[in-house]
C-alpha cells in the first residue's frame, strides 16, 4: 500500500528556538487547508536545525496536534563525497539574496546553484 500525504521541511541555521515550532505548525496548517485531501495521510512537519535541547524541543512540540519532529545536522559530519556535491556558503547566501523579497513582497527569479 502507497501512503500519501504532505511533508513540510523547514531548514534553519543556529539553534533550535522554541517559536520555529510555531512557525513549522502553521506551514502545516497551511498545507492541511490547502492542499491535503481526503484520502491523505496527516501532513508531517519536520525542522530541520543546527543544534537542539532535547527538553526545548519536547516543550515546544508536546501540545501540538499534528506529527512534527526537529532534527539537528552538522555540515561536518556529512561525508566529504556530500560535502563536495553541496554548494559552499557564498553560492547559498547569493541564492538567498536574490530570492528575498523585494518592497513589494515579491521575491527575486530562482538562483541557479552550482
Amino acid at each position: 500500500m502507497r501512503l500519501t500525504g504532505y511533508v513540510v521541511i523547514e531548514l534553519k541555521t543556529g539553534k533550535f528556538q522554541p517559536e520555529y515550532a510555531g512557525k513549522l505548525n502553521f506551514y502545516v496548517a497551511l498545507v492541511d487547508d490547502m492542499l491535503r485531501r481526503d484520502h491523505h495521510n496527516e501532513t508531517i512537519g519536520i525542522l530541520i536545525c543546527g543544534t537542539k535541547n532535547d527538553r526545548s524541543v519536547r516543550y515546544s512540540l508536546g501540545r501540538s496536534t499534528s506529527p512534527m519532529a526537529v532534527a539537528a545536522y552538522t555540515y561536518d559530519t556529512l561525508p566529504p563525497a556530500e560535502q563536495k556535491s553541496l554548494p559552499d556558503e557564498g553560492h547559498l547566501v547569493a541564492a538567498l539574496e536574490w530570492a528575498e523579497p523585494d518592497a513589494e513582497g515579491i521575491g527575486g527569479a530562482s538562483a541557479e546553484l552550482r
